[in-house]
């Protein structure tokens, strides 16, 4: 044998080793996967179970408050209730798991405490890392007090032996629906923000997550491995936004109830303050098929359209700035119809206005009256016309810090589109596209004489108690038009509302201005006659702008289409929000005069309880209070005494309030029966009866 074949024989002897090694090995492995167990458990179920994996910790979501701190979307931890019954010592496990089962039974009342106490000592005997305990989740409440269970309470001493409790974040909001387009809400899947301000300010509100170690129990159970500090995410910042829930509401309400009243297909209602651009309230309601009103898309911010009259305030203002015009300038607007290179001009009232001043076209809403200004002056100048719609900041969006606002579309002689009658018909409103939040954004810079005002929406942003963002209002750096016009135009809005198409809403204990818009609907490319989307901008006070206001209710129905306009429809909902904003804001009323006390009115209360009565005086200022104690009442020259109020007598309760006098009859035991309103004037027992077997009696009030 020569020395070649002698290493080729060796070779073969090596491959012939490590082959069966190789298949040693494999059958080692097959033998450990599928046959080996170890403590009663085949190794591929306990490494399966014990498979340590990645995941992300949601951080819990910041709050959205309103402007005095309400919350109006805010995240509520709930907790899955799981164990480990291993952990735990044989002793410890003994003496407490019948304690744990009669405290599960208490929380969640589905099953008994035997029951419990046997489904986590059957755990335990199948060596389970992990139990689900009920699929239910628990509140915050309830973990607080399940931390001071067996198996859950832990301290400097005592570790918690087993239990588990996982947190997760729902979006709750306090207030309902309200304002829900306008909040938002959130992707039930990621836990990001879809719409609204939830989606706006998504980074913010969403905090930081953490990423840590689970334990992957047997199905698909994940287990915590370390809590230790590190592994805790960082919350979100909260939201101060500027909306006041109580002007909300009042929105919502009485859009609500106008949309109902019209059958109409969706509104909106935009309330902002004048000086600032912070919006109070911000209501959309939408007509589902059941015919019902939801609030399932931003109609204010997103919801483009014709604007319809509302825009003449913007072609006045440009003909007053080149004073083209003067307001007592005569128009003949003759019937009120008439044809300009084929396009038909017509105005809402049958017949015409005749021979009217520029004054009353605006205040009339005359469409002919304002073509034919128009006409004296800018079409042959439509780029210079163009030019002060993009001064009044009606070509762009607001730039509202919220996602969604949608782009103005209004023509330019540039644009495709542009014909000889284009100018005609922008100049009441037509044959461009913006939306409500823009409109109402011109004509606040109009009570706001001349200066524009960003729209905000959020006013402020922190991280518990520390200020990390604090937005102050916008005012564009150059007015939109000088201080004549602008004085002009607000007398132009006041006179629409004391003589013109809104003269109906006129108040007598405050002053509103603004402008009624009705403008067809386009359907295949056609306005359409009955078809309408109607609205009025204003503002309040009119003598000292607080609030401007937009109200649009969209197609509403009817049977009479003069029924159908702006001020018959969109007008009384601004008045309606308007006066209740006026009775609740205090800061619009003339303050009382200090100094002085204040005279007794006629209907002050004759009788009451003398410490009320003390505190009563002081605070209405009035010039009279008692000076005994106890029950008192008023002579005829006005000067106070006391009531007596025996036990054992029916007490007089004749010039009482009602609340004052039910709870000296029902602490007798009087059955009291009322009937009236007011004050009590009569009543059918007499004063000073004796009462006996007073049970059985029954007294009837009469109030006045």
């Amino acid at each position: 044998m020569n020395i070649k074949q002698d290493i080729i024989q060796r070779a073969n002897h090596v491959f012939y080793v490590v082959l069966a090694l190789a298949f040693a090995v494999v059958m080692r492995l097959v033998y450990v996967q599928y046959f080996q167990t170890f403590k009663g458990q085949f190794w591929r179920e306990r490494v399966a179970a014990t498979l340590i994996q990645r995941d992300t910790i949601r951080a819990m979501r910041g709050n959205i408050l309103a402007a005095d701190g309400s919350l109006l979307a805010t995240s509520l931890p709930t907790y899955v209730v799981g164990l480990d019954p291993t952990t735990a010592k044989p002793e410890y496990f003994g003496k407490k798991v019948d304690s744990l089962g009669l405290l599960l039974a208490r929380i969640y009342k589905d099953r008994s405490a035997r029951d419990y106490a046997d489904l986590v000592r059957d755990a335990r005997a199948r060596k389970r890392r992990y139990v689900l305990l009920n699929r239910r989740r628990v509140t915050f409440q309830e973990r607080q007090m399940m931390l001071k269970w067996p198996f859950f309470r832990s301290s400097a001493k005592v570790a918690a032996r087993g239990g588990v409790l996982r947190p997760y974040y729902e979006r709750y909001h306090p207030f309902g629906s309200m304002a829900e387009r306008t909040i938002g809400n959130l992707d039930a899947k990621t836990g990001r923000g879809l719409i609204g301000l939830e989606a706006s300010f998504q980074p913010a509100l969403a905090g930081k997550n953490a990423v840590g170690l689970v334990e992957v129990l047997s199905g698909g159970i994940r287990k915590p491995v370390d809590d230790g500090p590190e592994m805790k995410p960082e919350p979100g910042m909260d939201l101060y936004t500027t909306i006041d829930v109580n002007f909300q509401d009042m929105a919502e309400t009485s859009l609500r109830s106008a949309l109902e009243k019209y059958k109409a297909d969706k509104g909106c209602v935009i309330v902002m303050e004048v000086a600032t651009g912070e919006i109070r309230a911000m209501a959309n309601l939408s007509k589902r098929r059941d015919n019902t009103y939801v609030e399932n898309f931003n109609h204010a911010l997103a919801g483009r359209t014709d604007p319809g009259s509302t825009f003449k305030l913007a072609t006045m203002m440009a003909l007053m700035e080149e004073k083209a015009i003067s307001l007592n300038q005569l128009v003949a607007t003759g019937g009120g119809s008439m044809r300009y290179n084929g396009l038909g001009i017509h105005d809402a009232k049958r017949g015409g206005a005749g021979t009217i001043t520029a004054r009353q076209v605006f205040e009339k809403s005359s469409n002919v009256g304002i073509h034919l200004l128009m006409k004296s002056y800018f079409y042959s100048r439509p780029d210079l016309y163009c030019q002060y719609l993009r001064r009044f900041h009606l070509t762009q969006p607001t730039g509202i810090h919220m996602k969604g606002e949608a782009i103005p579309v209004v023509r330019n002689p540039d644009m495709k589109g542009w014909s000889k009658v284009s100018l005609t018909s922008m100049s009441y409103g037509y044959e461009m596209q913006i939306t409500p939040l823009q409109m109402l954004a011109f004509y606040n810079a109009v009570a706001n004489d001349g200066r524009w005002v960003r729209p905000m929406l959020v006013r402020k942003i922190k991280l518990a108690n520390e200020l990390v963002e604090d937005n102050q209002p916008e005012i564009s750096a150059e007015p939109i038009c000088s201080p004549e016009t602008a004085r002009k135009a607000q007398e132009l809005l006041r006179g629409v509302v004391e003589h013109g198409t809104a003269k109906h809403i006129n108040n007598p204990h405050y002053a509103i201005a603004g402008k009624t818009g009705t403008a067809q609907k386009v359907i295949n490319g056609r306005y359409q006659v009955g078809k309408y989307y109607t609205s009025f901008i204003g503002y309040f006070p009119a003598n000292n702008p607080k609030y401007t206001m937009i109200t649009a209710i969209d197609s509403p129905q009817g049977n009479n289409i003069d029924l159908l306009y702006a001020g018959a429809v969109a007008a009384p909902v601004f008045k309606e929000v308007a006066d209740r904003i006026v009775a609740y804001d205090i800061r619009m009323h003339a303050p009382i005069r200090a100094g002085g006390r204040q005279p007794r009115p006629a209907s002050a209360l004759l009788a009451g309880y003398a410490d009320d009565l003390h505190t009563i005086s002081s605070t209405l200022n009035m010039d009279s209070e008692p000076s005994t104690e106890g029950w008192v009442e008023t002579t005829e020259d006005g000067r106070w005494k006391s009531r007596p109020t025996r036990p054992n007598q029916v007490p007089d309760v004749r010039g009482l309030t009602l609340r004052d006098a039910l709870f000296l009859l029902e602490n007798r035991g009087f059955r009291v029966v009322v009937e009236g309103k007011g004050k009590v004037k009569e009543q059918s027992v007499e004063p000073g009866t004796g009462s006996v077997d007073i049970a059985a009696k029954t007294i009837t009030l009469k109030l006045g």
